[in-house]
């Protein structure tokens, strides 16, 4: 199926105690970045791979050359150099950011200069000021009498003679090389780093007349890294990197798929490249599209369940869901990163309306999803005993041809050796619809798999033919009339 854009892209859419801070040189670090050819692979579990190549004038012999613009979270252990005839000694990561904060603390012991402004006159007077101290606020020494700054709104700026020379306007790796020639060549640094991530977000309309959905997917980028990454290649890794243990099971997930995508693959994971470069700016959230498709066959399902063999105290809703494949054809055609679907639909005038969301997991191509998307209004089912008698074992014995058994196999005759009660218990389902058409509701009767003890049971009867999905779940596909009721018996023999 080929991806069009459709209509509904529309819905997504601290200075030190208040003063003034001046240095009495200029920036150091003027505008812009020192980033060279910069690639960005950002994974699942909030761990990203920086790759930079700059051009550098490298001397013979030992050196130190500075990378300024790293991440603020860079991992220091993860770091890989290289550069043509040169090999790296040492290397030192300057995580001490150039702040007011900063500037005064490593100001304690030293003199500053104090500008004054008088809030009525607008004259102003300068003083020398020794810092003796910035915790829970500055504490100053001038012409011998101790005065504490506070943040009381009176203008003041604290001039600093100098820029302390282990403080970094940007976070910077200093690196020590030993190179056997002098001269400029590329200089490639990798590491790892926190503070990048990226996640997945759909949003699907459902047209429930035409049973079609529209669904677009949208890449949400964070960065927390302290660091703008300027015109980076940027690439996606969808999938589970060391992920650490067993997730909690799907509900989301009705058949997986069994189809590979059209995307690079790396090991066990998808890859979803950024197209074009891109500025991921600190403390920004970018969106990206990277599906957006039309018309995907999708239908409505109504489930419910009921536990073993007892009676429900009142009407239950039916959960509703949206059923839909990523299929190639018939499909949304592409592996599905995890994330959360958002579900719309028009009311009588055509505006898109919010209908429920649900998230889902890591899902590979040609898989069926339900999403449940809430409760349904006017779908309802009560489960009751209307039965329970007593019944015999030669009773229970001669419906051998309807027992069910594990694999499928007689793997034992009973051998009663103590006296044992058997059962006939008759459950009345009622189902009832207020909507104005017939509506198909899943009734899925758990509880039949009571483990070793009491695996057999029988059914004698039921009014909808069942289909066994496995030892302990039979489901019922129930065909409820519009503004009706229906009701469903099934009779059950068990030992228990």
């Amino acid at each position: 199926m080929k991806p069009h854009r459709f209509a509904l892209a529309a819905l997504l859419a601290a200075t030190a105690l208040g003063s003034a801070t001046t240095l009495a040189q200029s920036d150091p670090t003027g505008e812009g970045t020192a980033q060279g050819d910069l690639s960005v692979t950002i994974y699942n579990n909030g761990q990203s791979l920086v790759q930079d190549i700059r051009r550098l004038d490298i001397a013979r012999g030992r050196s130190t050359i500075s990378f300024p613009d790293v991440s603020a979270m860079i991992r220091p252990e993860t770091l890989s150099f290289n550069a043509a005839n040169t090999t790296i000694v040492e290397q030192n990561f300057d995580f001490d950011l150039l702040t007011p904060q900063k500037l005064m603390e490593k100001a304690v012991g030293q003199e500053v200069t104090l500008i004054r402004t008088n809030p009525a006159t607008g004259a102003e007077t300068m003083e020398r000021a020794e810092v003796l101290s910035t915790v829970g606020g500055v504490v100053v020494r001038i012409d011998g009498r101790i005065e504490v700054l506070r943040d009381d709104g009176l203008p003041v700026r604290v001039i600093f003679d100098r820029v302390p020379p282990n403080l970094r306007a940007r976070p910077t790796l200093s690196v020590s090389l030993e190179s056997s020639r002098g001269g400029t060549r590329d200089a490639s640094i990798r590491y790892l780093t926190p503070g990048l991530g990226w996640s997945s977000d759909y949003v699907a309309l459902f047209d429930e007349r035409n049973n079609t959905v529209d669904m677009q997917g949208w890449v949400t980028l964070t960065n927390t890294t302290g660091t703008t990454f300027t015109q980076a290649d940027t690439l996606l890794v969808a999938g589970n990197v060391s992920g650490g243990g067993r997730g909690r099971p799907r509900t989301d997930l009705i058949e997986p798929g069994t189809e590979t995508a059209e995307r690079e693959r790396l090991g066990d994971y998808y890859l979803y490249p950024i197209e074009g470069r891109t500025t991921i700016a600190n403390n920004q959230t970018k969106q990206v599209s990277f599906l957006d498709v039309q018309g995907v066959p999708a239908q409505r399902v109504y489930s419910i369940g009921s536990s073993w063999l007892q009676s429900d105290r009142a009407p239950r809703n039916a959960s509703s869901a949206i059923s839909f494949s990523s299929s190639r054809e018939g499909g949304l055609g592409d592996a599905l990163p995890a994330g959360v679907v958002r579900f719309y639909q028009r009311d009588s005038e055509g505006n898109p309306q919010f209908i429920g969301e649900n998230s889902i997991g890591h899902t590979p191509m040609g898989s069926v999803l339900s999403l449940r998307t809430g409760d349904a209004f006017d779908v309802f089912m009560q489960a009751e005993v209307e039965s329970r008698d007593v019944i015999t074992a030669a009773e229970y014995r001669n419906a051998y041809r309807y027992r069910v058994i594990e694999d499928g196999e007689v793997t034992r005759e009973v051998d009663v050796q103590r006296s044992v009660d058997y059962y006939r218990t008759t459950m009345r389902y009622t189902f009832t619809n207020a909507k104005p058409e017939p509506v198909v509701v899943e009734l899925t009767q758990g509880g039949l798999d009571r483990g070793w003890w009491a695996r057999d049971f029988q059914i004698t009867s039921e009014d909808v033919e069942g289909e066994q999905l496995n030892a302990g779940n039979r489901l019922y596909r129930v065909t409820v009339p519009a503004n009706g009721e229906r009701v469903v018996r099934v009779t059950y023999q068990t030992k228990y």
